[in-house]
């Protein structure tokens, strides 16, 4: 069983979420997943919808950490206090992920130094000022870098998460949850036909 933690904020983008959250609960004896916030309660996402979390304070120790994006993140990579809480939350986790422009709030933390990864594309000049120790790919779909983990836009944490199953329990596996929710995933991470837009 793989712990899965989704640190969630108010702005987060609904879709970079419960697109992974969909095709991972698919697998329920093999990941779990909980949602986590700097301060327990209500989250709302940037569409409206609101999203019960428990707080970083009291919580275990993340295995699997995934943050999403969304518009929200924009000011949390300014805001210190957030970015030492997400750090200090997870200094023992095994896994780093991200999706869309999650990857600016790790980044911002200096969780990606010295690490390749990407973001959404239609934000990627914004996301790569965010860390300029961090080798950033403008053309992947994903990035897998040793324990990180990071997306392209939206949709493409689908594809990452698929990928993810893969590596940890297997490519049968994975192909059995991508085929219970009738989802196709890109399986070349370096297929990025946004990145020319």
């Amino acid at each position: 069983m793989r712990e899965v933690s989704v640190v969630l904020f108010d702005g987060f983008e609904l879709l970079d979420v419960f697109g992974p959250v969909e095709i991972l609960s698919v697998l329920p004896e093999q990941f779990r997943v909980t949602m986590v916030a700097a301060e327990a309660g209500l989250i709302a996402s940037s569409q409206g919808t609101r999203v019960e979390a428990a707080g970083f304070v009291g919580a275990a120790t993340p295995d699997i950490v995934m943050v999403p994006g969304g518009i929200g993140s924009r000011p949390l990579v300014d805001d210190d206090r957030y970015l030492e809480q997400l750090r200090t939350y997870v200094s023992g986790a095994h896994l780093l992920t991200s999706v869309c422009t999650g990857s600016a709030i790790l980044a911002a933390a200096g969780l990606l130094d010295g690490y390749r990864a990407t973001s959404n594309k239609r934000s990627f000049d914004w996301v790569a000022t965010q860390g300029t120790l961090v080798n950033w790919e403008r053309r992947a779909r994903w990035v897998h870098d040793r324990d990180r983990w990071t997306s392209s836009g939206v949709a493409a944490g689908i594809d990452m998460t698929a990928a993810l199953i893969a590596d940890l329990v297997g490519n049968e596996l994975a192909e059995h949850a991508a085929a219970v929710i009738e989802y196709e995933p890109q399986t070349d991470a370096d297929n990025d036909p946004f990145a020319d837009r």
